[in-house]
């Protein structure tokens, strides 16, 4: 239940005054419904004032004049603005409105008046000009015009100032607060209290003042941080409370393991035993596997099946696309079959009599392992005894769709263990903010044999050059990529087409050259993939469609066209569609020049390493905390406060308060415990009694 400490907060905004029926849905609109949301709505500017005189006024600045009303000056045809000419002791100020006023200016600034006037400074010839003055008011009431003024977002008919009132009104219902944070931490970092901080963001005297780096603004940071950071924990500390099948190893994965053509590596084999001891525990797994391009995912994904399967339940493997299913079958599959294990591909377009005999020997647990896509969360697929749920590229599936396949297990022994694998390596910062309720595994070794992938960043008028070189290595037997941002032509977007590419290298090398592309129908894709796949043909020529799971180890060259136009994470994982068998890999990044200062960063970085985790922190930072990997659909926090990227280290010491906390005080019965209860209220990050957000 709520602390009715908080229930002025969590009242409705439209117990603000002012606040009716027309007004609350905009205000809703820019801040929130409730009235903590008001509260929490933060200034982005700020209106900076200097009183100043006709002589010396600065044009730009938003100056503020004593004058005296001398004259009114009527436009005299349309589209000319009304003047109203005043005078101080240096000179002239005439204040300029574009639009008909009728008789209020006369009664509001009456000739032979004083007035104190405050707008933004134009100059029109020598002239002053004050376009639509902000303030004009009566000498005595100067006051009443603020120096500072701190400008909010507006909309829907709500204007700045207008916000800011409501804003006021919302602090006045905000009460102080029991102190959650540690004395100690409070006194090194020098923060003011949690009430005092908030009042201090919401008054700024200088720009300064807006900065994400002043005390009280990292103060409500790291409060914010810290209500995440525990409802995140609390969220992991309740899935692991969730029976789930104990699964060990046996005999199956021995002979698995041994059959596999390496040995592991270090990182793999750490992982692997953090998943066994997941999966033996008897609490429910809930585990990221983040591994770079061509790290080895799959090995650890088909020893945990294994285990699965040594202790007499089934396994599931979710992709996100029919080509990476079928390839993840084409690998597994034989090697359960050699062990006399049944592995079946499901996928949506499969019907007949395979399809059934597929969810037969699912129900009837004939059938230990599948392997599929979003086909096997349907309401037709029917498990005899699930035990491990595995989805690959996690973050191109929803919550929600993840709940639906581990729910497959039913309630017999437990829901299924689940494990969710990303290629897209993830940062630090991301993965405490977005996957903090996962136990995290990272591959972050490549299996021996990977080779390295020369990249080079040319201008697009070297693709002639890129051509000739092109045609050497296809003549020699090597296989390469074409990709291109969009499918076809498009008149008002000037990128490159893989339609157009394709006709132009097919009158350059012929029937080699192949395209391929999502909105392509299903089986068309594969045949060209397969094509592709057996060396039949030499050229690919693609969109972004191939960047996951596509593995083709004699293609060897990929050339991206208009790379400025992919995301870090985007070209980092097309580059890592070659390099993955013997021979020496090349990538080819053509840009259109002349590139923008964030786009040849984005370029440099690329060139400059293979390492996905450090690509992936880069991203992270240039893209500001935005959508840095593509993960927007998973929903990043949304934060009032704080900043992931400026406010990393609060992330990482609100993360290790948090455990530490938990570890301490896990019903929160202590005095800080229960202040800390009404920071989490306050915030509302509700830790559910699932394994995954909603």
């Amino acid at each position: 239940m709520r602390p009715q400490i908080l229930f002025p907060l969590f009242a409705d905004i439209d117990t603000l005054k002012g606040v009716g029926a027309r007004i609350r849905p905009a205000l809703a609109k820019i801040g929130g419904p409730l009235v903590r949301d008001v509260a929490f709505t933060l200034p982005h500017g700020l209106i900076r004032r200097r009183r100043t005189t006709a002589a010396g006024a600065i044009e730009g600045e938003i100056g503020i004049f004593e004058i005296q009303i001398d004259q009114h000056i009527p436009s005299r045809k349309p589209g000319q603005p009304y003047k109203v000419r005043g005078f101080d002791e240096t000179g002239w100020v005439h204040l300029v409105y574009f639009k008909t006023y009728g008789d209020s200016l006369t009664k509001s600034l009456p000739v032979g008046a004083r007035r104190v006037i405050s707008g933004k400074v134009e100059r029109y010839g020598s002239e002053v000009q004050i376009p639509h003055p902000d303030f004009a008011v009566l000498p005595e009431r100067a006051g009443d015009i603020p120096i500072s003024e701190p400008v909010y977002p507006a909309g829907g008919g709500l204007s700045s100032r207008q916000v800011r009132r409501f804003v006021t009104e919302a602090l006045v219902q905000t009460p102080t607060l029991p102190e959650w944070q540690d004395p100690a931490w409070l006194a090194k970092q020098a923060w003011p209290g949690w009430r005092a901080a908030l009042d201090t963001v919401h008054q700024p005297r200088a720009e300064t003042d807006l900065e994400v780096t002043t005390p009280a603004r990292k103060r409500l940071a790291y409060d914010e941080l810290l209500a995440h950071q525990l409802a995140l924990a609390q969220r992991k500390r309740a899935r692991r409370r969730l029976t789930a099948p104990v699964l060990t190893s046996g005999p199956l994965s021995a002979q698995l393991q041994s059959a596999l053509p390496f040995s592991l590596t270090g990182a793999q084999g750490r992982a692997l035993s953090e998943i066994r001891a997941d999966l033996a525990s008897g609490a429910r797994m809930g585990r990221l596997l983040q591994g770079d391009v061509g790290s080895g995912k799959t090995a650890v994904a088909l020893l945990a099946m294994a285990a699965a399967v040594d202790s007499g339940f089934q396994a599931a493997l979710m992709a996100p696309t029919e080509i990476l299913a079928r390839q993840h079958h084409e690998r597994l599959a034989p090697m359960f079959a050699e062990a006399g294990i049944d592995c079946v591909l499901l996928v949506g377009r499969d019907k007949g009599a395979a399809r059934l005999r597929a969810l037969s020997g699912l129900a009837n647990g004939s059938t230990p392992v599948v392997i599929g896509t979003h086909a096997l969360f349907q309401e037709a697929v029917r498990f005899a005894n699930l035990g491990l749920a595995i989805v690959d590229e996690q973050h191109r599936f929803g919550v929600a769709q993840r709940n639906l396949l581990q729910a497959k297990a039913g309630s017999g022994e437990g829901g299924a263990h689940l494990l969710t694998m990303s290629a897209t390596p993830i940062p630090r910062t991301l993965e405490l903010t977005q996957y903090g309720y996962l136990d995290v595994s990272r591959l972050d070794e490549k299996p021996p044999g990977r080779q390295s992938i020369t990249t080079s960043v040319l201008p697009m008028d070297r693709t002639e050059a890129v051509l000739d070189r092109l045609a050497q290595v296809i003549d020699a037997g090597a296989q390469a990529y074409w990709i291109c941002p969009l499918v076809a032509e498009n008149v008002e977007i000037d990128l490159a087409s893989a339609e157009a590419r394709a006709v132009a290298l097919k009158a350059r090398f012929g029937d080699r050259v192949g395209l391929i592309h999502g909105q392509m129908p299903g089986p068309e894709r594969e045949a060209v993939m397969a094509a592709f796949a057996r060396n039949d043909l030499s050229l690919l020529v693609a969109t972004t469609v191939v960047e996951v799971g596509v593995d083709v180890p004699n293609a060897t060259i990929m050339i991206i066209e208009q790379a400025e136009r992919f995301g870090l994470a985007q070209l980092h994982q097309l580059r890592g569609r070659v390099g993955r068998g013997e021979g020496k890999s090349a990538c080819v990044l053509l840009y259109d020049p002349p590139l923008g200062q964030v786009a040849q960063a984005r370029l440099e970085v690329v060139r400059g390493t293979e390492d996905g985790f450090l690509i992936a922190e880069q991203d992270w930072a240039m893209r500001g905390g935005g959508d840095p990997l593509g993960l927007k659909q998973a929903g990043l926090p949304a934060y009032r406060f704080a900043d992931p990227v400026a406010h990393r280290e609060l992330l990482l010491a609100a993360a290790d308060d948090a455990r530490i906390h938990l570890a301490r005080d896990p019903d929160f019965s202590s005095q800080r415990g229960q202040a800390l209860t009404v920071l989490t209220e306050l915030f509302d990050w509700k830790p559910d009694r699932t394994d995954q957000p909603d």
